[in-house]
């Protein structure tokens, strides 16, 4: 792990995530779960990879198990249960619920 980038040093695979935030304002301490959840989910292989350069895999592990996967699609969720070796149970209740269908939520009169 290094140490926390500055507005100054987030590199261009992580700056043009935030299209919609004012860059030099992120702060990684106050904006880490922003961060992080950007870069899991939308990130490209480079953001990703100067993500596991900040955090180790034990933290992004942890970070992704304390939100049931929050913010990730199916596919991504399966890439990071091997990848980070995330428990198989869980990571299929996190798929199950997001492959069900509004419909099925619907309420009849």
């Amino acid at each position: 792990m290094t140490t926390p980038p500055t507005s100054t040093e987030w590199p261009s695979s992580v700056r043009s995530l935030f299209w919609d935030y004012h860059v030099a304002d992120l702060d990684w301490t106050a904006d880490r779960d922003l961060v992080i959840r950007r870069v899991l989910s939308e990130g490209t292989w480079d953001a990703i990879q100067w993500l596991r350069d900040q955090l180790d895999d034990a933290t992004l592990r942890a970070w992704i198990l304390a939100r049931s996967g929050d913010a990730l699609s199916p596919r991504q969720l399966r890439f990071w249960e091997v990848v980070l070796d995330l428990p198989s149970e869980r990571v299929d209740e996190w798929v199950a619920s997001r492959r069900i269908s509004p419909w099925a939520n619907r309420v009849r009169s």
